[in-house]
């Protein structure tokens, strides 16, 4: 989905090097597993991947979104993106993995949608930002307002495609050549601008938004750069670095926070260290006395949605680790103490009235106009949470349920509650839903939705960066 994105043309950043040991968060994962049972989250994950299956199309491709409040049958929307597509295909092998269907089923589920996915137009290797999800086709107007639309190669959204096409692949053998060869002109360095010292707003060492493709040669660049690192595009940074198509010196540039006197939410405190040659402001933000490097706009997406894939906290427990586990904190308590709206969990998603917006918590954020969560609580944000505080994330979703009607035992939750008026938005957004079933399989079945990048190039090249992160937390 096109979301928000951090835009800078500021200069380089980075990180330092911790002494890192052995680590309690595996163990105290297993206790939260045990303390909050299996019951109602399996029931959960199967009414959630009803939900992917209805908005499946019969060309086979994740549409956008479903609505969920009528009677009948829900019809999927016009629209489709590669995050949704991908979304689409991990929540099949978690669906199998988890004993909902059958190996067979999932299958001829993903050889479909690989099919599907074969026949999209691409452009530099990579694919646009929108298709008719019924045929196909690029799209050219959205299909809700007659708007045109330029076609658009967006850098995250093809990272969440390639992040569910290598968990097909992992899963089903029998469709590794197919993935194969659709990957294999998928580089990286497409995106890349490389680092130049003498003009390190020009050369930040970081990705482009993406690419206009209809222009001569590479295509228009987008005039950003997404240059903060706790945000959901550093999964584009980890594939291309694992995948050697992106230098690890590249990680290095990517800000924790804007440097002091850039202009940001608050005013970092922190230090200047060298890691792998690079110069790296390690900064941080206080909220609530808790130190933590904080994502661009204050939601919980930007922050979660990686770890379910790229095992950051046990490849960095004293930085990743701890900052995931503080964020999700300061979440919690946004909501309970701060706001006092009783719930809490604030994430992008559909207003509950209608429509879409990006919802946060302000504070944790480094937008001077972040996000705010204006009693607005998003279900997929507490699934998120799971690694880091599970019976509070179970509570707080079955008082949604309990209290709003938030939970359709058909199609899982609805994507949004204003917990201020009692409004519940009603639909389904298909990225949403494919956090949610990620974080289930993850909390379920440890690993299930991990193993691509846990083995090659994630093993050599991303994890020993990640062991030598050091945020000044």
């Amino acid at each position: 989905m096109n979301r928000r994105r951090f835009l800078t043309t500021a200069t380089a950043s980075a990180a330092a090097v911790c002494a890192t040991g052995p680590s309690a968060f595996a163990d105290s994962a297993s206790r939260a597993r045990t303390a909050t049972g299996t019951a109602p989250l399996h029931t959960w994950f199967e009414a959630t991947y009803r939900s992917i299956t209805a908005m499946t199309t019969d060309f086979g491709l994740t549409a956008d979104k479903i609505d969920v409040s009528g009677t009948g049958t829900p019809v999927p929307s016009p629209q489709t993106s590669p995050t949704n597509i991908g979304c689409g295909m991990w929540s099949t092998v978690a669906a199998a993995g988890l004993g909902v269907i059958s190996p067979s089923l999932m299958h001829d589920r993903l050889a479909r949608t690989v099919t599907a996915v074969e026949r999209l137009e691409r452009a530099h290797g990579f694919w646009f930002n929108w298709y008719d999800a019924h045929d196909g086709s690029v799209l050219t107007t959205w299909p809700e307002s007659g708007d045109p639309v330029r076609p658009f190669l967006s850098t995250v959204d093809n990272s969440w495609l390639i992040t569910g096409l290598k968990i097909a692949a992992e899963a089903d053998p029998a469709l590794r050549p197919r993935i194969a060869r659709l990957l294999a002109d998928a580089d990286w360095s497409y995106f890349y601008t490389p680092y130049d010292a003498a003009d390190p707003v020009a050369g930040p060492g970081q990705l482009l938004g993406g690419y206009w493709p209809d222009k001569p040669g590479m295509g228009e660049p987008t005039g950003f750069h997404y240059g903060a690192l706790n945000t959901e595009p550093r999964m584009a940074s980890y594939h291309g670095m694992a995948d050697g198509s992106l230098p690890t010196e590249h990680y290095w540039h990517l800000f924790r926070t804007l440097l002091p006197g850039m202009g940001q939410e608050q005013e970092p405190e922190g230090g200047y260290v060298t890691v792998d040659g690079v110069r790296v402001w390690q900064g941080h933000y206080t909220y609530r006395s808790r130190k933590l490097v904080p994502t661009w706009g204050g939601s919980m997406f930007e922050a979660l949605m990686v770890p379910l894939f790229v095992p950051e906290t046990e490849w960095s427990p004293h930085s990743w680790g701890t900052t995931h586990r503080r964020y999700v904190r300061s979440q919690i308590e946004h909501g309970l103490i701060e706001e006092g709206y009783g719930y809490w969990g604030f994430s992008p998603a559909s207003i509950p009235q209608g429509g879409y917006r990006e919802y946060g918590v302000d504070a944790i954020g480094m937008q001077e106009d972040g996000y705010n969560s204006l009693g607005v609580v998003t279900p997929h944000a507490s699934f998120l949470a799971l690694p880091q505080a599970a019976d509070e994330a179970v509570a707080n979703l079955q008082a949604l349920a309990r209290d709003f009607g938030a939970y359709d035992e058909h199609y899982g939750f609805r994507d949004s509650v204003d917990v201020t008026t009692g409004r519940v938005s009603d639909v389904v957004l298909a990225l949403d839903q494919g956090m949610i079933t990620a974080a289930l399989a993850q909390h379920l079945r440890p690993g299930l939705l991990q193993r691509p990048f846990r083995t090659g190039g994630f093993r050599s090249r991303v994890r020993p960066v990640l062991g030598r992160e050091c945020f000044s937390i």
